[in-house]
């Protein structure tokens, strides 16, 4: 790769003024560091070289007045290319570009551009014209100038109607954020709601089966002196009349007859030295002293023994 300093010796030995040429060097790259270093050298002729594209540290050279790139084969322009705001001169004849970078609009001071002979875009190569002459130039840079600028602006408003979409789908975003944010912490207060009134139903339900079981010794320490003191013995339920025990209210009085009548026999006749009567004089008085120990079959004895 062929630079400057190798093939046409010392850049300075080159210098004339402030014009610096190096057409029909050979050369298929720039020599930056070297053009830096002359910062009096603001005219520079790169024409008829091998230049396919110039590094991003070119538009460094800001220094620059006037640049003749013409008859090179540059594919296009560094992006930042409006750096050289003080370019007014520009040859780009007989390249291979097709468009120029949007910072082309930065270049104020521009007055006069030539980009015959490159494949343009129909659109920029309708704005450009032609430049046979002076004039003609003047208005090529003024022209395209103005069709950058507004390009330029163009791709702002597009950069900010990226931008506002951007802002509204994020607001979207955080919108949809906190509603689902909102919902869950509502889901959440609704759940320990729930969980606080589960567990109080427990609370409550606890203390009353406590309540209860305080209740029962307390009831029955209240019924068991009620039983003692004096309420009123609870009667036995009625006996149910049975075919059997009419037929025995019929005989009970005949067998008392019965009885009494023997009794009196062997009790009051002579037969009361009989065996039989002996055994039953014997039963009536054990039977007579166990009955007057009850107050009431003795009362009814010591009416008997009256009458």
């Amino acid at each position: 790769m062929t630079k400057a300093g190798s093939k046409g010796g010392n850049l300075r030995d080159k210098l004339d003024g402030n014009e610096l040429d190096l057409s029909l060097s050979d050369l298929n790259e720039v020599p930056v560091k070297e053009l830096a270093a002359l910062p009096k050298a603001t005219i520079l002729d790169l024409s008829c070289n091998k230049l396919s594209s110039l590094p991003s540290d070119f538009c460094g050279l800001t220094h620059l007045v006037k640049l003749d790139l013409s008859k090179n084969k540059l594919q296009h322009l560094p992006a930042d290319f409006g750096r050289l705001v003080n370019l007014q001169h520009l040859d780009l004849l007989n390249n291979r570009l097709v468009t120029l970078p949007v910072s082309f609009a930065q270049l104020k001071n521009l007055k006069w551009l030539d980009l015959k002979d490159n494949p343009l875009d129909p659109v920029l190569a309708k704005v450009a014209g032609d430049c046979l002459d002076e004039k003609q130039c003047k208005q090529c840079a003024n022209k395209v100038l103005q069709h950058m600028k507004a390009v330029q602006a163009d791709q702002e408003r597009e950069r900010q109607r990226q931008l506002e979409v951007e802002r509204e789908a994020e607001k979207k975003r955080e919108a949809k954020q906190r509603a689902k944010e909102a919902q869950e912490r509502e889901l959440r207060k609704r759940e320990k709601a729930e969980e606080k009134e589960r567990r109080r139903k427990e609370y409550d339900a606890l203390k009353a089966s406590k309540r209860e079981q305080e209740k029962k010794p307390k009831k029955e320490a209240n019924q068991a002196p009620k039983s003692k003191s004096g309420s009123r013995p609870r009667k036995p339920p009625p006996r149910k009349h049975t075919r059997s025990w009419a037929v025995l209210k019929l005989l009970l009085p005949l067998l008392l007859l019965c009885v009494a009548g023997g009794l009196v026999v062997c009790r009051v006749t002579a037969l009361q030295q009989q065996p039989l009567c002996t055994s039953v004089n014997t039963i009536y008085d054990n039977a007579v002293q166990g009955l007057r120990r009850h107050e009431i079959l003795q009362w009814v004895l010591q009416t008997d023994s009256q009458q």
